[in-house]
């Protein structure tokens, strides 16, 4: 699945009432994503600088190296093709940029995370030009279209699909009295399920680094965050934790459950039971007009009061586009407004070292009436206990 044609004119036409309104003459784009959202065009980001170039009046132009000439030529859903031959070179791809313009824009801005070196090159090619720091494109990704909603919501349910094969195999190892899956078993076969998924059900696949994907661990090794996945196997009487993501046309979900195999304790029931409240309250948080900040202090005060803080890691959540992380934070320190067309995490946990960590995440649309979860697999107790 891809963004129809339509979207990307649409958009050029909200980056240029934001220059106008700036005062710029044009805008420099070089990170992957923003190259992806303003042409279209997906690539494998390396030391060859790939650019997009937006000026107030004229076409816009996408800065390739030489060997990616076809398949940008092929991918880029708008833009003209200016074209180096390598990198380093004899002469700089920026001043191949700046050769390839009619006139040097007086006033330029460039993203916040063009590096120190990039924008001194920019100077060297650019003589006259005042370059300026614009995240006109940062605040215009934070609210998808509906075009953009179609995708996160395809991949949602997808994600959904790789929570629910997760478990299947679970299951039906402890069925058949075998041995359960490794960490690294279990997140390779619902990788590998959530991609022949999307590869049987569309045709025009969009790669990205992380098509489909996830941390998978169980027992203490789920009391770390971020853990990547390793040869433990699962164990019954003990938690694991399913946390996957999926990439339709280049925009992320994340679906992530906690499950206990086997008749749970009283203590895995009861930090279960706080996080499930805790991502409830939070969820229901992320309304337009609220703040990232009171949306985070909701959610995580659930989890203070039932007296377990001390086994906080992290902030509610964060937003979900292009990027699998990018702004705005619900966090402590982010007081971003939330809008109708905002996608976000709701992801509370809990980590108790030495035991398991639980933590649901769900992505979540923000809507003129209310917050609308893109991700819905089951989450109550009696959902995610396996094996009894």
């Amino acid at each position: 699945m891809r963004l129809p044609p339509s979207f990307f004119p649409a958009l050029l036409d909200r980056v240029r009432v934001g220059l106008d309104a700036a005062g710029l003459d044009a805008l420099l784009l070089d990170d992957p994503l923003d190259v992806a959202y303003l042409t279209g065009f997906f690539h494998f980001p390396n030391e060859r600088p790939v650019v997009a170039y937006v000026p107030a009046d004229g076409p816009v132009l996408l800065l390739v190296p030489d060997l990616e000439r076809e398949y940008a030529a092929d991918q880029r859903a708008v833009a003209e093709l200016v074209v180096y031959p390598e990198f380093p070179g004899e002469r700089s791809p920026w001043q191949v940029l700046a050769d390839a313009l009619p006139v040097l824009p007086v006033r330029a801005g460039h993203a916040p995370s063009t590096s120190v070196g990039r924008v001194a090159a920019l100077g060297a090619a650019f003589p006259g030009t005042g370059w300026t720091v614009s995240d006109l494109v940062g605040e215009l990704r934070l609210r998808k279209t509906p075009e953009e909603v179609a995708l996160h919501t395809e991949a949602a349910r997808i994600a959904d699909l790789m929570l629910a094969e997760g478990v299947r195999l679970v299951t039906s190892a402890l069925a058949d009295g075998g041995e359960l899956p490794t960490e690294t078993e279990l997140a390779g076969h619902v990788t590998r399920y959530g991609a022949a998924t999307m590869y049987a059900e569309h045709t025009d696949v969009v790669v990205v680094p992380m098509l489909t994907g996830g941390l998978v661990y169980g027992g203490p090794n789920s009391a770390q965050p971020h853990r990547l996945p390793g040869g433990d196997r699962l164990r019954v009487g003990e938690p694991f934790m399913l946390s996957l993501g999926c990439a339709v046309g280049g925009r992320f979900v994340e679906s992530e459950r906690t499950f206990l195999l086997g008749e749970p304790t009283a203590e895995q029931r009861r930090y279960y039971q706080v996080v499930r409240e805790a991502q409830q309250v939070g969820t229901e948080a992320l309304r337009p007009g609220t703040r990232c900040v009171d949306a985070n202090r909701a959610c995580l005060d659930v989890i203070r009061r039932a007296g377990l803080g001390d086994y906080l890691r992290h902030r509610q959540g964060h937003g979900i586009g292009l990027g699998f992380h990018e702004p705005p934070w619900v966090a402590d320190g982010d007081d971003t407004v939330l809008e109708p067309g905002m996608v976000l995490s709701s992801e509370p946990g809990v980590y108790v070292p030495g035991h398991a960590g639980y933590r649901i995440s769900d992505t979540v649309l923000v809507t003129g009436t209310g917050p609308h979860r893109l991700t819905d697999f089951p989450r109550d107790l009696t959902d995610i206990v396996i094996g009894v």
